[in-house]
């Protein structure tokens, strides 16, 4: 069956993946940087907070290196999904 556009998914045709999708999201940590002054977004990788930490003043990622340089001040935050939502 072709679905189209091919963005668009019908997940009542899959058998069994919604649960190991729940499960899946329920288990990523979510990464963000804090400054004194600044809070980031939540990112679901490490690479996407360092790529983005300039945008509040935390820090760069370093593209020839590829090392993450913090800002005085600045603190890595992690969090469960559910630890977010509540705040």
């Amino acid at each position: 069956m072709a679905i189209w556009p091919p963005f668009l998914f019908d997940f009542n045709e899959l058998r069994g993946t919604r649960k190991a999708l729940a499960h899946s999201l329920g288990a990523m940590t979510k990464f963000r940087f804090i400054t004194p002054h600044r809070s980031g977004k939540w990112y679901s990788d490490l690479h996407l907070a360092q790529r983005f930490a300039h945008t509040i003043g935390a820090g760069f990622l370093d593209p020839r290196s590829g090392h993450f340089v913090a800002y005085p001040g600045t603190q890595l935050e992690t969090a469960a999904p559910e630890t977010q939502l509540e705040r």
